[in-house]
Order: C-alpha cells, then sequence, then structure tokens
C-alpha cells in the first residue's frame, strides 16, 4: 500500500483567467502600474494565432497538471473556443465588453453578443470589464440580459485594481483622464461621481445571478459596507501575485474576512503572472496574511468557487457522488503552513 504525506484535498477552481494571454508570458516589464499594463497589452496582444493557440493549449495542461479542475475565463475573442472544448478543466467563458463611449453602447453589446454565440455549446456570459471601461449605458444593456437569463449569465468584472481608479470616479483626475486621452477616447461628458468606482456602479448591476469582483486591491471598508446596503449577490475574488505583478501591493485581505460574502481565488494572465497555479496564489495570500489558515484558503480555492461558478453538485468538496478531482498537498510545515517545500500533486 503506498502511503501518502500531507493534505488530500479537491481539486482547485480559478475563477479568474485569461487563458488567450498567456502568449505574453513574460513580456510585460512587472512594477510600472496598471495604466501602463494596459496600454502594453493593447499594443502587443495581438498575435499570430498559432502562437496564441499553442501558449493556451500549454496553460491549459499546466492548470490541469497544477490541480486545477475549473476555470472561469475572460475572452475577448473565439480563440480558445476549440481547446475549452477538448480541455479536462471544466469552463465557464465570460465574454468581456468594453465601451466607455456611450453612443457606442449598442454596438459593443451586439459585437459581445455575437462572440457569446459562438461560445453557446459552452458555459458562456456577456460581463464588463471594468468600471472605467464600461459606460453606464452599456451596463444597463448587460444588466437588462442578466436580468432575462438569470440561470446562465454569470456577471465577473475587475475591481478597484489601483487607486487611481477611485480617484478618477471621485474627482475625475488622477492617470486615467491620460489614457483616455492615449486610446482617443472622449470622457468629456463624464461627470465625477463622489464616491468610489464600486459604490458608483454597483446599482446598475444586476441582483439576478452572482456577481464576481475580481482584484479588489483598493476596496476599503466603505465598499463593503455600502455593498451591504443593496441585494446583490457579491463573491470577492483575489488574484494576489498578479496585484504584485501589476501594482507591487495587494488588498487589505483583513476587512473581508467573516463579512458573510463568498471568497474565491484568480490567478489572472500569463501577462501579469509567472504560473497559473492555485497553490502559488494561497502561498502569497499566506505569507503577507500569516492568520489565514490553510483551512480557509483551500475553502476559497475548492467549495468556494465552484459555488460562484453554479457546479458545486458535482466539484468543489469530497462527497459521494461528486467528480472534484483529487489533489494531494504535500510539504505543510507542523503548523500546517505553506512553506517553500509545499507542493500539489494531482491524484486524480
Amino acid at each position: 500500500m503506498t502511503r501518502l504525506d500531507g493534505i488530500i484535498c479537491p481539486g482547485f477552481v480559478n475563477t479568474h483567467c485569461h487563458l488567450e494571454l498567456s502568449h505574453l508570458q513574460g513580456k510585460i516589464t512587472e512594477g510600472e502600474g496598471l495604466i501602463n499594463f494596459i496600454k502594453n497589452i493593447q499594443l502587443i496582444r495581438n498575435s499570430d494565432p498559432e502562437e496564441v493557440e499553442a501558449a493556451a493549449i500549454k496553460a491549459d495542461s499546466d492548470m490541469y497538471e497544477s490541480g486545477i479542475v475549473a476555470v472561469g475565463d475572460i475572452s475577448n475573442s473565439n480563440a480558445t473556443i476549440a481547446l475549452k472544448a477538448k480541455s479536462k478543466i471544466y469552463y465557464h467563458t465570460f465574454v468581456e465588453t468594453f465601451g466607455f463611449t456611450p453612443e457606442k453602447a449598442e454596438s459593443v453589446f451586439e459585437n459581445a453578443l455575437a462572440l457569446a454565440e459562438q461560445f453557446k455549446s459552452q458555459p458562456c456570459s456577456v460581463t464588463p470589464h471594468a468600471p472605467y471601461s464600461v459606460s453606464k449605458e452599456l451596463l444597463k444593456l448587460i444588466k437588462k440580459y442578466s436580468d432575462d437569463n438569470p440561470y446562465k449569465n454569470l456577471i465577473s468584472i475587475h475591481n478597484q485594481e489601483c487607486e487611481d481608479e477611485n480617484k478618477f470616479y471621485r474627482y475625475k483626475l488622477g492617470s486615467f483622464n491620460e489614457l483616455y486621452e492615449h486610446f482617443g477616447i472622449d470622457i468629456s461628458y463624464f461627470k465625477p461621481q463622489a464616491r468610489n468606482s464600486l459604490q458608483s456602479i454597483l446599482p446598475l448591476l444586476t441582483n439576478k445571478q452572482g456577481i464576481l469582483l475580481v482584484h479588489n486591491t483598493c476596496t476599503n471598508l466603505k465598499d463593503i459596507y455600502f455593498i451591504k446596503r443593496f441585494d446583490r449577490r457579491i463573491n470577492w475574488c483575489f488574484c494576489p501575485n498578479a496585484n504584485l505583478y501589476i501594482e507591487g501591493s495587494l488588498p487589505k485581505v483583513d476587512l473581508f474576512l467573516d463579512q458573510g460574502f463568498n471568497i474565491t481565488l484568480g490567478t489572472d494572465s500569463l501577462a501579469s503572472n509567472k504560473k497559473l497555479c492555485i497553490l502559488s496564489e494561497m502561498s502569497t495570500l499566506q505569507a503577507k496574511f500569516p492568520a489565514l489558515t490553510i483551512e480557509r484558503l483551500l475553502k476559497w480555492a475548492t467549495l468556494n468557487g465552484a459555488t460562484f461558478l453554479g457546479i458545486e453538485k458535482s466539484k468543489g468538496s469530497l462527497e459521494a457522488g461528486k467528480q472534484p478531482g483529487l489533489n494531494l498537498i504535500s510539504g505543510l510545515n507542523s503548523d500546517l503552513m505553506i512553506t517553500a517545500d509545499t507542493k500539489v500533486r494531482r491524484l486524480l
């Protein structure tokens, strides 16, 4: 009989990834901030389709080998449709919309619906990118669509990745003004909202389906309390390695604990991370916040993610009748803390 040393747990759920950006691994300099990151992504994201496909296939395989069984994946193109259809990993695709100019809301939304139609044989949603890249008019169109399709249209939105996002919404100041100018976007219509970005857009999001707020690097306690005043199905997703890669800072995780919200983990893309590994995200969080126990982190990495994606009946926990995958985590210290020697091995 083989003896296994470590913790056996369900397969991991990665609730935030950009598989189609895998070919950008190592091509964007670390620590230059969100604004420069966005500029660089738009400059180099388009590449040879074969290169994009090959990198995505490798990333999918690497995620599987690192114990990931399900992924919430952002898509801006149809590049990953065939890969996802064949993958051993369960994917829910979020077709992302960009459009901060109100008069383009209809056309942007129609284009997103057309792309989502190409994913129709797979779990798929139409979703906004971020508060700074989606107009109120576009948010209202997505809300109506989500309200009309409550059983399939989850929402995933990048939230408060840098302080300038809040500064722009509160005062119309900061580096986002330069970003819009760089891309030739006229924002003369936009008026300061006198509140943070999350507080400004929350009333425009659906209350019929789950909402994943991703990154939350600059979310504060007032934002959290503001959310509690609204009937919204909020889930939080932390992608700490990407936060460090782009901005060099982490969310104030302690603020989110025991607030009654579902917390999940993501990896973001290989454009902003060195590997797509949920154990690595857990390690980064525990190193910064030692009070986070392995039990809590594992729940974020498994059942909570499965619950958001609506697959908790088959994945996320070790129960009879489920097919959650099986991982072995070894190399924890005597206090069950993650160390440099901690590894994950897929068993099933």
